[in-house]
């Protein structure tokens, strides 16, 4: 009896382009909330002469991290959840709407330490649902691709998240940002009271809502014609399906639990690297915070170059050789930057950092994709996004512990350089059996 086509074969290319818009807009989205807009207006403008010993910055590290441990709870039985792929559409879609109408509300904060709480619940919630719906969205991964092209594919998803906030970020910085005096942008939107970021705000919801709408209108195409039946089952019910398959994994390949651990600590090595980005480019580096937005178009274009060359190479060689050259790398240009200064050296160098994360990215998901068995992928997506957010806390406590050691914002690097070491170190000794190398 021949067996049926991969499922890559009987999927059209505008599935996957739908697929990959998802990610332009969320990551998209992601950019003007946590990285370069929202999180820069709570931090320096509503919370200015916040009361009390604890800074804004503080502040906000404490809410990400409440969002951590949020996702680290929901994550696996979202897993569960969405293991059955007729369920990822209508998890996706709540996750999307819930993201897209925290960020609208946004536009309601004003320049007044009284908005500063409330901000942070927004900004939090956020950065909560978009990874919550990493999920569904990763598990949708399988049903695009076989293991011959799921590097591509993969890389293809995550160049269009970078894309996405190049535009973005081109558009909110020609719209409301660029210029000076009272008003800023094409638009000429005032500056007093916040006006112009949290019309940003606005337009960053609408960005998201437009580029998740073919994937929320399509998904449910992608589920093959006959299902497995799941059985409904309640929260302790997906938690004790979700340790059974968890022991099930560690009894089959324990390598792939010890992956999930390792990747977990790099990527948080490179979340650090964004969310400590911006702020050390403006108070050690000399950057304009108009030219941070600047930055961050260019520096998600290098991301997405290196994302899209490496999808290839992942192909060719494996995941794991792409992983461990861009770690190194990035060590490299970590601890050279922390010996020099001027904004020069932070183009340079931040941008060569840029250009190895995408690399980073994609290879992290296409590993953990040909690592794991077949039917588990969301299963094992929600574990990849629960170890991730458990081991959130590294980069930010590192980063502090070393600016209060040495008394200097700089020394910050240093702790995001030991995270990054860490991971790959224990990148080194991860066996993939299943990686995508050809003979």
């Amino acid at each position: 009896m021949t067996s049926p086509p991969p499922v890559a074969q009987t999927v059209g290319r505008s599935k996957v382009v739908a697929w990959a818009l998802w990610d332009c807009g969320s990551t998209g989205m992601n950019a003007i909330v946590t990285t370069f807009v929202f999180s820069v207006y709570l931090t320096s403008t509503v919370g200015q002469n916040l009361p009390g010993d604890t800074s804004p910055a503080s502040w906000l590290g404490r809410a990400l991290a409440i969002a951590g441990l949020t996702v680290a709870v929901l994550a696996p039985l979202t897993g569960v959840l969405v293991q059955a792929p007729h369920r990822r559409r209508a998890v996706l879609t709540t996750l999307t709407a819930l993201a897209v109408l925290a960020t609208a509300a946004m536009s309601l904060i004003r320049a007044d330490p009284a908005y500063f709480a409330i901000g942070l619940v927004l900004l939090s919630f956020t950065a909560a649902c978009g990874d919550l719906g990493s999920v569904p969205y990763n598990a949708m991964l399988r049903q695009l691709t076989t293991r011959e092209n799921s590097g591509r594919i993969s890389g293809v998803g995550a160049a269009a998240g970078y894309f996405g906030s190049v535009a973005l970020l081109m558009v909110i910085y020609a719209a409301f940002i660029a210029g000076d005096g009272p008003t800023r942008g094409l638009f000429g939107v005032p500056v007093a009271d916040g006006q112009n970021v949290r019309a940003a705000m606005v337009m960053a919801a609408l960005w998201f809502t437009v580029l998740a709408l073919p994937l929320l209108i399509t998904a449910h195409t992608f589920a093959p014609a006959v299902e497995p039946q799941s059985p409904r089952v309640g929260l302790l019910g997906g938690y004790r399906r979700l340790w059974n398959d968890l022991r099930d994994e560690w009894r089959r390949d324990r390598n792939l639990v010890y992956y999930l651990i390792v990747s977990a600590i790099f990527r948080d090595g490179i979340a650090g690297v964004f969310a400590f980005g911006a702020v050390l480019g403006v108070s050690v580096y000399g950057i304009s915070p108009a030219n941070v937005l600047i930055f961050g178009v260019i520096a998600s274009t290098m991301a997405s170059l290196g994302a899209v060359l490496a999808g290839p190479v992942d192909d060719r060689i494996g995941g794991k050789p792409v992983i461990v050259a861009s770690l190194a790398v990035m060590i490299a240009v970590g601890v050279t930057l922390l010996s020099l200064s001027g904004p020069v050296v932070f183009w340079i160098c931040g941008l060569l950092l840029a250009l190895c994360v995408g690399p980073v990215t994609t290879s992290a998901r296409t590993v953990l994709l040909r690592m794991v068995s077949e039917g588990k992928e969301a299963v094992a997506f929600g574990l990849y996004t629960t170890t991730g957010r458990a081991a959130s806390f590294l980069a930010p406590w590192l980063f502090f512990v070393f600016v209060d050691a040495f008394h200097a914002d700089r020394a910050g690097l240093g702790g995001l350089c030991v995270v990054l070491a860490v991971g790959l170190v224990g990148m080194v000794a991860v066996k993939v059996p299943n990686d995508g190398r050809r003979g």
